[in-house]
């Protein structure tokens, strides 16, 4: 039997429409770009950060603005720049002259989906500022914890060419990314799809406000824990903890995969399958997103990398080396 023409054990209509009802929207604006999109629809349901390098202009920030327009959510944006402070990302404590104490005044960071451009831009301390928000979805001020509404989800995107003002984002940090997503040129006939529809609508700018929200936020929760609850066999989930393993054994790599890694893969997975019409995951779910989750984890020995390997190669090298579960 085929498993793509099964019928599924748990009911997922409801995460199939509003997958098929965001899509729909995004494609209102962006021409191609599917794997990009996939993905970004994946993490969402993974309820996972992403992030999303490419050279400027294919539509990295866009595509993260469009996504958090299907969201009946709030939404943030914050430009990071050499001279961005903690403080002008996570909020701080102002004294009031009438009650005579300090309130805190809320950060940027409180939202449901967060757009970070550029990240690379700012520097090691408030990189630093990300690290609890992101892995607790809290936030500690002047001894009092702040705890942020669900979902909680980070975009941020970097540009790998520029390096003139930039900072490399710290390995704990890069880890507290679900995956890294690699946005490509689009194909000719995409991009000549984009030109139609920009001549179509003669330089008006305003596209993105032709996208809606066509899910709420408690929508997305629910969603978010109907996949966690889809069935990965035992067999699949040592099949990821070996591949795992293989990265901290492997020659040509100098750091491996953390365990945070093992479980990104196996959220994944489990995303995967369910936009693939799904309620079990099969190997090819985690060949298919293995790429994304590792290789920003990864970092190459000083020899691999004056060969010219990059960490994707090295991560097809283990997937040869592991035997597929069947």
């Amino acid at each position: 039997m085929d498993i793509n023409t099964f019928e599924p054990r748990t009911d997922l209509a409801d995460l199939h429409e509003a997958v098929g009802a965001i899509r729909n929207e995004i494609a209102k604006v962006i021409v191609g770009q599917h794997q990009m999109v996939d993905l970004l629809m994946t993490g969402l349901l993974a309820n996972g950060h992403m992030l999303v390098e490419g050279v400027p202009g294919v539509a990295k920030t866009l595509a993260a603005k469009l996504l958090a327009g299907t969201i009946d959510a709030k939404f943030s944006r914050i430009q990071f720049t050499p001279d961005l402070m903690p403080a002008d990302v996570l909020g701080t404590s102002i004294f009031n002259p009438q009650s005579k104490e300090f309130e805190y005044k809320k950060g940027p960071i409180f939202g449901n989906v967060i757009l970070i451009d550029e990240i690379n831009r700012a520097p090691a301390k408030t990189q630093a500022a990300l690290f609890e928000v992101m892995e607790e979805r809290q936030i500690t001020n002047d001894g009092v914890t702040h705890l942020l509404d669900a979902p909680f989800m980070v975009i941020a995107t970097q540009n790998p060419i520029e390096q003139e003002g930039t900072y490399r984002l710290p390995e704990a940090q890069l880890d507290r990314f679900l995956f890294k997503v690699e946005v490509k040129y689009p194909s000719l006939e995409d991009e000549v799809a984009i030109l139609q529809a920009a001549n179509a609508r003669g330089g008006d700018h305003t596209a993105v406000e032709q996208v809606r929200p066509v899910v709420s936020a408690s929508t997305i929760i629910r969603l978010q824990q109907k996949v966690r609850t889809i069935l990965m066999e035992e067999k699949l989930l040592q099949y990821v903890a070996t591949l795992v393993n293989e990265t901290r054994n492997n020659p040509g790599i100098y750091l491996g995969a953390s365990p945070r890694a093992s479980v990104a893969v196996m959220n994944c997975a489990k995303a995967v399958a369910v936009m693939n019409h799904r309620d079990f995951v099969t190997p090819d779910d985690v060949v298919y997103i293995l790429p994304h989750v590792l290789r920003h984890r990864i970092i190459l020995t000083p020899e691999r990398e004056m060969e010219g390997i990059t960490p994707d190669e090295v991560i097809a090298e283990i997937l040869k080396a592991v035997e597929v579960p069947r």
